[in-house]
């Protein structure tokens, strides 16, 4: 893990290594987000309950997964800068955020639609839409701070700061639906227990988070290459 860690602080070798995986990466996306597509919006057999209005969840579920999977890895990127001072990570943090801060939005928005038909409103004040609408809040608010803090090292630790005081949310909105009374359904994919969903539903959903994961990826590493290809980094350091 150590090794992983130093290769990817290294501006140099992370542009060597990226430049290798970027190309992994594109052939991954177009992979799974065309079966999870084709998958998932023509393949499956429709809802038993909810007809074909199940399908938003191709598209809801990876997005609210990716929001709370970036804000984790700028957490752990966060808690990186700290103790080994790596400038890298708190790259990571700032180009993460406006990815992290887009999925949230898609994941409330794709919620919405799918809570109308559902409950029969657009938005209610449940315990699970409200902790993830904080949650973009706060990705909202690390990108206000990085643009209004003045001298970059500053910057970066009060950022990193803030990302470690907010990843409080995290847990709040995975439980949510456990610790409140909530309109939200529970988890329907979990690491230990078999799936609450069919196969041929199921895969085109698996499909379309590691499409998602490989999308955030790439565009991580892209922005990350700009910089450090520009030298914008080390300016202020």
């Amino acid at each position: 893990m150590w090794g992983v860690i130093k290769n990817l602080a290294s501006p140099k070798r992370f542009l060597s290594l990226s430049e290798k995986l970027l190309p992994w990466l594109i052939i991954l996306f177009v992979v799974t987000i065309t079966y999870g597509l084709v998958g998932g919006l023509l393949l499956a057999p429709a809802d038993y309950f909810q007809g074909d209005a199940f399908r938003i969840i191709y598209i809801h579920a990876p997005c609210a997964f990716l929001s709370l999977f970036i804000y984790a890895m700028m957490a752990i990127a966060a808690v990186v800068g700290f103790i080994w001072q790596m400038k890298m990570a708190f790259l990571v943090i700032r180009h993460s955020a406006p990815i992290g801060a887009c999925f949230t939005f898609l994941a409330l928005v794709t919620g919405s639609l799918w809570g109308k038909p559902m409950w029969g409103t657009w938005w209610v004040w449940d315990a699970r839409l409200t902790s993830e609408l904080v949650l973009l809040f706060l990705y909202i608010g690390i990108l206000l701070f990085q643009s209004a803090t003045t001298g970059r090292k500053t910057r970066d630790r009060a950022v990193a700061i803030l990302t470690l005081v907010g990843f409080i949310d995290i847990p709040i909105i995975h439980y949510s639906v456990y610790w409140w009374n909530s309109l939200h359904q529970g988890a329907t994919i979990t690491v230990f227990a078999v799936p609450k969903i069919a196969g041929s539903m199921l895969y085109p959903l698996l499909a379309m988070i590691t499409a998602f994961l490989a999308y955030y990826t790439l565009v991580l590493f892209i922005r990350l290459r700009y910089e450090l290809a520009t030298g914008l980094s080390y300016i202020e350091y």
